[in-house]
């Protein structure tokens, strides 16, 4: 059992564009940050860039890296570093740029890790207690940034769902970090995968702490295509099970129906049941219930056949095998090509026209880039269509073998 400052409570408050640093320092100072992460150590700031492109609710907010930073630097932290991976299919360095992370990084002289570069050392960690699953998912061990080792972590994820887990917060925020590339290996037991990396981070590192951002909050199919809602809310925690169990309650989900949490909570990693939790600043019965849902995306229902459905003896060669960038050229075509430039740029059109989305844009030259039918995006898809049709090919005639 894991006992720690600021274990099962959890600051809420409500904010504005034009308060938001300062409630983001008034957030943190009440969830008693400073007991939580020591000063002697290096602090890094987990980013969460879940698109390259700026889509509302779906990555790190500008204001929430600025706040976070500013309250670090008034408080005496003066070793801060932000923290990037990427993914199979995001682009980190378009995404800083798009999202405005990198104006607020360079503009307090934050340097950035990337962990995706070849530069970065990978050790091995040896479990304490043994892990639920990631050991028979990388039975050659599991490998982790020798560079988070003994500094502190911030995470920085924003309040809204997720095709795969329900919600997504502080827990899964990890998954990029800790993981490397081939961290889709787990979506098939990502719960079970999500608390193994809570394990790790409490082992790790000397302080861990989140700051999640509920002024823009998304529903349905996210972390992408999400419905964007204005929520005005900040939480920060100490306690990653607790600060996801009340995002989880004001998205309108029973905690401890989402096995992420439950498993948390009761193996003592953190408090999972909002009974439990002592929520501080902003009263959350005052919300009207959000009603949030959590739907699936034709790439995600894909992919649950694999993992879940009548697809899941073919997981490993779908999944783990040369034939592995049908699925990459998949979620891309899906996002990319057809959701965003014809569902969701209307969305992102009519988000610059509320108050969260002029401060969005307020960030540099205001400028926000929002793709449409690219001629690179089209290219993209035929050569992907070029690689799925030569898979089908190639499966057909592995299949038709198999018959004779």
């Amino acid at each position: 059992m894991s006992d720690f400052p600021g274990k099962g409570k959890v600051a809420v408050l409500k904010t504005s564009p034009e308060t938001v640093l300062e409630d983001i320092e008034k957030l943190m100072k009440l969830a008693d940050f400073e007991q939580a992460l020591p000063k002697d150590k290096r602090t890094g700031l987990k980013i969460n860039i879940s698109w390259q492109t700026w889509y509302p609710a779906c990555s790190s907010t500008p204001w929430q890296i600025e706040g976070v930073i500013r309250t670090l630097s008034n408080a005496g932290y003066t070793d801060l570093v932000g923290i990037h991976n990427d993914t199979v299919v995001v682009n980190t360095a378009d995404g800083e740029r798009n999202n405005k992370h990198r104006l607020v990084t360079d503009q307090y002289e934050v340097p950035c890790l990337y962990l995706y570069n070849q530069d970065f050392e990978w050790v091995e960690y040896k479990p304490k207690r043994p892990f639920l699953v990631l050991d028979k998912v990388y039975p050659q061990g599991v490998f982790i940034p020798k560079a988070l080792l003994d500094i502190n972590i911030i995470q920085l994820p924003t309040v809204k769902t997720h095709v795969f887990t329900t919600i997504t917060g502080a827990m899964k925020n990890a998954f990029g970090g800790l993981l490397h590339r081939n961290r889709h290996w787990t979506h098939s037991v990502i719960h079970d995968t999500l608390v193994d990396l809570l394990m790790i981070q409490q082992d790790i590192h000397p302080g861990v702490f989140a700051v999640m951002d509920g002024t823009f909050a998304g529903d349905g199919p996210g972390p992408r295509a999400m419905r964007w809602h204005e929520k005005d809310i900040l939480l920060a925690s100490a306690d990653q099970v607790a600060i996801d169990a009340v995002s989880a309650k004001l998205q309108g989900f029973d905690p401890l129906g989402i096995r992420f949490i439950r498993l948390a909570h009761e193996m003592g990693l953190g408090v999972g049941d909002p009974r439990q939790i002592e929520i501080v600043g902003y009263d959350i019965e005052q919300e009207q219930p959000w009603g949030f849902v959590q739907e699936d995306t034709f790439a995600s229902r894909g992919q649950k056949l694999i993992y879940h459905g009548a697809l899941k003896p073919l997981e490993k060669i779908l999944l783990q095998s040369p034939l592995v960038p049908w699925s990459f050229f998949a979620s891309n075509f899906y996002h990319n090509v057809y959701w965003y430039p014809f569902v969701g740029r209307p969305r992102v059109e009519a988000a610059l026209q509320t108050k969260w989305g002029r401060k969005f844009q307020s960030y540099g030259d205001g400028n926000v880039v929002m793709p449409g039918m690219q001629p690179q995006t089209v290219i993209q898809a035929v050569a992907g269509l070029t690689i799925l049709a030569a898979a089908g090919i190639g499966m057909a005639y592995l299949l038709g073998k198999k018959r004779h």
